[in-house]
């Protein structure tokens, strides 16, 4: 019933997926255990509704979004257990003096910026973040309140005068704010 617990990683795939993402091995297997729980194919990979069956994602109102990030840059349809982990590790929390490239402050606020550029066009418009608000907040604020904030955000952040946000502008709105904790999960040892 698509736990293959039997099926166990190798110590070299392990020393690969703590060498790119930072997870400690008993995290590792720990996801993998839950990556593998998730997997009712038995294929070893993920597809989105394996996702959408994790209910702090399915309650999540940017969950449709959060399950688009695993599907990023060209892997099709379906996961693997180190493009899984991948993802995962832009959550990891920031180590002093021991980190990898994936959980920087650079790549988290990336993956948050990827989150509102709806349609990968490296730009933030008007629209994009009134869809974000709408997916946030849906039918507690009114349209003309939500208007406003989108309005505002893009005066505020657009350094340029182009009426959308750009990734430097982006980071420059977000200057003061502690992405790092924000964007970190505990993962359990």
């Amino acid at each position: 019933m698509g736990n293959r617990s039997s099926l166990l990683l190798r110590a070299e795939e392990i020393a690969q997926i703590q060498e790119e993402t930072g997870f400690t091995s008993n995290q590792i297997e720990r996801l993998y255990s839950r990556f593998t729980s998730l997997d009712r194919g038995d294929c070893g990979t993920l597809s989105r509704e394996d996702f959408l069956r994790i209910p702090e994602l399915a309650i999540n109102p940017l969950g449709d979004r959060i399950v688009h990030a695993f599907f990023q840059e060209g892997c099709g349809d379906r996961v693997n257990f180190l493009q899984f982990m991948q993802v995962l590790a832009h959550f990891r929390p920031i180590k002093k003096n021991k980190d990898n490239k994936l959980n920087s402050r650079e790549q988290k606020l990336k993956f948050a910026f990827k989150m509102y550029d709806l349609d990968s066009d490296d730009r933030i418009s008007r629209d994009e973040l009134l869809a974000i608000l709408h997916m946030m907040v849906g039918a507690n604020i009114s349209e003309e309140q939500l208007t406003s904030i989108a309005e505002r955000t893009i005066l505020e952040a657009d350094q340029d005068g182009d009426q959308m946000i750009s990734f430097e502008e982006f980071c420059k709105a977000l200057e003061r704010t502690d992405v790092e904790q924000k964007m970190s999960i505990r993962f359990l040892n």
